[in-house]
């Protein structure tokens, strides 16, 4: 995922290349690929899914400081910023968030956008 994330990163442009940005996109891709049925049972995908990440921005930062405690994360200073520890940290939480609700942490924003709507 590491080698991905920095292959990705060298192919953006020039003024958007950050880690972040490629690291957000490369999971929102595998999320997706998860999440549709047709690619899912190709390649067998469920296998992995407790390896993918939550896709890091601010609303997924904001959510997981708000369910473990600001305090017990770095400040969110923008998904181009991110760098590999703090998404680290981040993604860590997240994985404890996860758990307790019983889900793998690729799900956490859309079971948190399925509670907005409430």
């Amino acid at each position: 995922m590491d080698c991905a994330t920095v292959d990705l990163m060298d192919a953006l442009p020039r003024r958007g290349r950050s880690w972040g940005v490629a690291r957000k996109v490369l999971n929102i891709f595998l999320r997706d690929a998860l999440y549709t049925v047709y690619l899912r049972n190709a390649y067998r995908l469920e296998r992995g899914e407790h390896l993918l990440e939550l896709p890091l921005d601010s609303i997924t930062a904001k959510a997981l400081r708000c369910d473990v405690g600001r305090d017990q994360l770095p400040r969110w200073a923008g998904v181009k910023r991110l760098t590999p520890e703090m998404s680290d940290q981040y993604q860590a939480a997240a994985q404890a968030v996860a758990a307790a609700r019983g889900i793998a942490r690729v799900h956490l924003d859309a079971y948190w956008w399925a509670g907005r709507s409430k």
